[in-house]
């Protein structure tokens, strides 16, 4: 689970910007929408089962998504995808003269197995500035490590010389690159204590390519779903039927790719090499017909609303029941609103969403704030200012009226992170003339 996530200086965020999954204790609504915790040290937290982050086009929505992603891959790959002198990949604000020569930062607080962690990372185009790690097992903080680097010496300094709750191996650290983290390379050299938290960013984070920015969420994913077995096809198919868009069966099959599935242009040494154990899924839905007779589909004849129903049911599904931590931009896209509320109140389900995943997800979509739903504190704003920075603030600063309808005050710019556009798109002048 995530407690909270803070960004400085990455792609539109400029200043330090803070998105909390915390649940205010004086919205009593929609119980359901709130995870109850045991932390140490936190008594009385509660953590949302989701945040809806709304704003224009350009408003840095995105980047929420794309600077928790880049944290996810960073450690997980550091240690195993970058060379020496490689640089971290990381993307600084760009609308300033300073910023681009400036570090980027990132906090997460996050919970993984019941303990509750701390992780900071500052970090350049060249190397990690600084990074450390913090445990709270019985409330109290313990910090495992912390690097810190030093200009002058040029070199890292480590602390705690001794730490508590946490063996550092010295060998680990002589192993860790400056464009490397110290948490992804004892990870590679098998440090238990690391394998945990590693195992939470490689398996728990997850990222659902819904919008047409991204590559198409591939129905694989869910034919895999199916294929382990028939309760998870039996509920995948359940899903389907019940979406209302006609569909009556779903079938997946997975084939071994030939050589006429590839283009003529590949050279046989590479098709030979791709086909040693390549494979293709081949999906068939049955769809209600005349006199509500069952009539086969191939998948290329699917709408696209359909598409990306399916494949988002098996990893939304699976999620659940795995209680991962998912990302989704514009998570309408391509779907009837009313499809994204039947969604959602799947993550609102205790009895379903057993597990304590959390979705965070952009939206465009103003009937998604609806009170049956969302709570105040689980909608939050991005909007930039006009320096092009990101801005991030949830619903609950507004402190709207239990009877105020959010979706008119939202699109009336009540609460900003709408486009300002007071003259139309061609302005004032008539063009009609030349």
């Amino acid at each position: 689970m995530i407690i909270d996530l803070s960004i400085k200086n990455f792609r539109s965020f400029r200043e330090e910007q803070k998105l909390s999954f915390v649940a205010s204790n004086y919205d009593k609504d929609l119980p359901d929408n709130v995870m109850e915790t045991e932390l140490p040290g936190l008594d009385g937290i509660r953590l949302l089962r989701a945040l809806g982050v709304y704003g224009a086009n350009a408003s840095g929505k995105t980047n929420i998504l794309k600077a928790l992603s880049f944290l996810d891959h960073f450690v997980e790959n550091s240690a195993t995808e970058l060379d020496e002198g490689d640089e971290t990949g990381v993307e600084p604000f760009m609308l300033c003269p300073e910023s681009p020569e400036q570090p980027a930062e990132f906090v997460l607080r996050f919970v993984v197995d019941g303990v509750r962690y701390h992780f900071a990372l500052i970090l350049d185009r060249e190397r990690v500035l600084y990074e450390s790690l913090s445990a709270f097992p019985e409330g109290a903080e313990r910090v495992w490590y912390e690097r810190s680097w030093d200009e002058d010496i040029e070199a890292y300094e480590w602390s705690p010389k001794r730490p508590t709750g946490f063996k550092r191996d010295p060998n680990i650290v002589g192993y860790t690159r400056q464009n490397a983290l110290f948490l992804s390379t004892a990870a590679k050299w098998n440090n238990e204590q690391i394998a945990p938290i590693y195992r939470w960013f490689k398996l728990k984070l997850r990222f659902l390519r819904v919008n047409a920015d991204f590559p198409p969420l591939p129905p694989g994913i869910t034919a895999g779903c199916m294929q382990r077995g028939a309760n998870e096809r039996n509920e995948i198919v359940r899903l389907l039927r019940h979406g209302d868009i006609g569909i009556l069966s779903a079938k997946a099959t997975e084939h071994a790719v030939t050589r006429e599935d590839l283009p003529d242009e590949i050279s046989e040494e590479v098709a030979s090499r791709f086909l040693k154990d390549a494979k293709r899924v081949e999906v068939i839905m049955g769809h209600r017909g005349i006199e509500g007779k069952e009539y086969p589909l191939p998948w290329d004849e699917e709408s696209s609303g359909t598409q990306k129903l399916f494949s988002l049911a098996g990893p939304w599904l699976d999620s659940l029941k795995k209680g991962c931590v998912v990302g989704v931009d514009e998570v309408e896209s391509s779907m009837h609103p009313l499809m994204v509320v039947e969604l959602l109140r799947l993550v609102f389900d205790p009895k379903i969403n057993c597990n304590n995943a959390q979705f965070l997800f952009t939206t465009h979509n103003p009937l998604l704030l609806d009170r049956t739903l969302l709570r105040r504190d689980q909608v939050w704003f991005a909007d930039k200012d006009e320096e092009g920075g990101t801005h991030l603030y949830p619903l609950s600063d507004y402190k709207p009226r239990k009877d105020e309808s959010l979706a008119r005050g939202y699109l009336a710019g009540r609460y900003g992170a709408v486009p300002f556009i007071p003259h139309g798109l061609l302005g004032k002048e008539d063009n009609c003339g030349g």
